[in-house]
């Protein structure tokens, strides 16, 4: 008897290491694989700047693509060499703003449609809601996501707004 029940617990035994061999090699290849990744042409970044000498100057890129999703730096109201337009007036602010999302929007073949996240910065809220009207020029089929934040300061002193967007693109 004592040789049957020897047999008995050793192949209990081989069979629980062999279930625990399987079970270690089954992870261990199921982690290889996770660690596994192919970068695809399309998920390298794509940067663009709106205005080189005044992104580079400030050491900033107005946008980034990544595969479909596109993220958009603030826009301020500035013209071509970084300086600020429509000083003191909010409403021209906004509209100037979003002229220059729209620009990098097109760069990566999109419309205000394509935005899913809209945050805006604004010294002074009481004026921006009052400006805030012009957004529905700007949104014909939806509204994005988003914030809206009474900031101290922006970057200079004559801005009164900034308006970063994110954007999704599927191909």
């Amino acid at each position: 008897m004592p040789t049957a029940f020897n047999a008995f617990h050793l192949m209990k035994s081989m069979t629980i290491i062999a279930a625990l061999s399987f079970i270690t090699v089954s992870c261990n290849h199921s982690t290889k694989e996770e660690k596994t990744t192919v970068t695809t042409e399309s998920e390298k970044p794509d940067y663009f700047l709106l205005r080189p000498d005044v992104e580079k100057a400030y050491g900033y890129s107005h946008a980034v693509r990544i595969g479909d999703d596109i993220k958009i730096s603030g826009a301020v109201s500035m013209d071509s060499a970084g300086n600020p337009t429509a000083v003191g007036d909010l409403a021209q602010q906004v509209k100037n703003c979003y002229a220059d999302l729209e620009k990098v929007l097109a760069h990566y073949g999109c419309t205000f449609d394509d935005v899913v996240v809209e945050n805006i910065f604004t010294t002074n809220m009481p004026k921006f809601l009052e400006a805030s009207v012009y957004r529905n020029e700007i949104y014909k089929k939806q509204f994005p996501t988003g914030s809206w934040l009474g900031v101290k300061e922006l970057a200079l002193p004559e801005f009164m707004i900034e308006i970063e967007l994110e954007a999704h693109k599927s191909k």
